[in-house]
């Protein structure tokens, strides 16, 4: 509820999570809200980590000061990737996003590791650190504060579906942890002489590494060319055979150029008999309607699929029984009969989607199919086209 009230406030027409305007100025907000709260920490628990002599308080301060640089990225990140297209950059800037949340991420692990060189050298060089009421309730408050940035943050991410917020959101809420391992070890700082900060220094920083690595994974991905959103892939589907005359579709490829900045292309069955100008008006407006709707750039390539009836449904429904003894095989398109008299190509694609570890190649699966289809008629020749899932 308050977090709406916050958005009510500062963003105009909030609903409309498909403008780019809008969208931006949640990233905005939320990366302006991540400085003020991180930098207002780092002042706090630096301070409390100079009166102390503490280690792990002060590991933590930075870690909340590198927090405020990445909100700062963040929303740099955000500014850069609502660049209109140019000629350089066709789909526009939309990466630009996850390059800001990989540079977060690896900040976030620099942080660590300069900090873990600290702490061992507190444990070698052990400091007494004095325990002080004051000082351990602020820490007990930046926990709070924390565990609100983290909601918010989440909150945002979701709202527009952004890598770099969510990222913040699991960022902040490691913080929780680490801030409650050294307010764990300043507390018992004052039962032991035990050089306890030191150690719990070095958690925070290992803990610190571990949440980056674990960043740089999740924003990598988009990057390296993961698989799409499936509620997308099946919206595209769904709504591409919905129109007339398009009796299924395949190939579907969805590349991703940033949050909501998508192009896709789809292969359309339509059958082979229907006057090319009357299925060139259905395509180009399923490409027009859809991508208004989706919020993506749609390319329909068109299939013509031959009427199969006689001697070519008897070979397809042949074809049929063959693939249904392997499991990895998922479908079959585009078939067709070639050639005159006995000898004949049948002429087909088929969709693949093996398992892991799957060692068997194209060139086997082929010659299987091949064989089977041999031992029934020796003069078909098969022509196999595999596909894989891209989507």
């Amino acid at each position: 509820m308050f977090f709406n009230l916050i958005v009510n406030k500062f963003i105009k027409d909030n609903t409309n999570l498909k403008d780019d305007k809008v969208r931006n100025s949640y990233g905005i907000l939320g990366g302006i809200i991540g400085i003020l709260v991180n930098i207002a920490l780092f002042v706090i628990k630096f301070i409390v980590g100079l009166l102390v002599s503490s280690i792990a308080i002060m590991a933590d301060a930075f870690n909340n000061l590198s927090d405020a640089a990445s909100s700062l990225i963040t929303i740099l990140g955000f500014k850069l990737s609502n660049k209109p297209a140019d000629k350089e950059h066709p789909f526009g800037h939309g990466r630009i996003e996850y390059l800001s949340a990989l540079i977060v991420a690896f900040m976030v692990m620099l942080v660590g590791l300069q900090f873990i060189k600290s702490s061992f050298d507190r444990i070698i060089n052990p400091t007494p650190v004095t325990f002080e009421l004051i000082p351990f309730i602020l820490l007990f408050v930046s926990i709070f504060f924390k565990i609100w940035l983290s909601r918010f943050n989440k909150f945002m991410g979701e709202k527009i579906n952004s890598a770099a917020l969510k990222a913040s959101s699991t960022d902040a809420l490691g913080d929780v942890f680490t801030t409650s391992c050294v307010a764990i070890s300043f507390l018992a700082s004052k039962f032991t002489t035990l050089p306890i900060d030191g150690y719990i220094g070095m958690l925070v920083a290992l803990f610190i590494v571990y949440s980056g690595f674990n960043l740089v994974k999740d924003t990598i991905n988009p990057l390296l060319g993961e698989a799409p959103d499936p509620e997308l892939v099946e919206s595209i589907k769904r709504m591409v055979a919905s129109y007339d005359n398009i009796h299924g579709t395949h190939d579907l490829i969805i590349h991703n150029y940033g949050p909501g900045k998508c192009m896709a292309s789809i292969h359309a069955e339509i059958p082979s008999d229907v006057n090319i100008i009357t299925i060139h008006e259905i395509i180009d407006k399923a490409e027009r309607e859809i991508s208004e709707v989706l919020k993506i750039y749609l390319v329909i390539h068109i299939d013509p699929i031959c009427v199969i009836e006689g001697e070519s449904q008897a070979a397809f429904e042949e074809i049929l029984s063959i693939i249904k003894k392997y499991d990895y095989i998922e479908s079959l398109h585009d078939f067709r009969v070639v050639g005159e008299g006995e000898v004949k190509n049948l002429i087909f694609d088929i969709v693949i989607n093996p398992p892991k570890n799957f060692s068997i190649t194209d060139d086997e699966i082929i010659n299987n199919i091949s064989t089977e289809l041999k031992k029934c008629h020796s003069s078909y020749n098969c022509v196999i086209t595999i596909d894989r899932h891209f989507s």
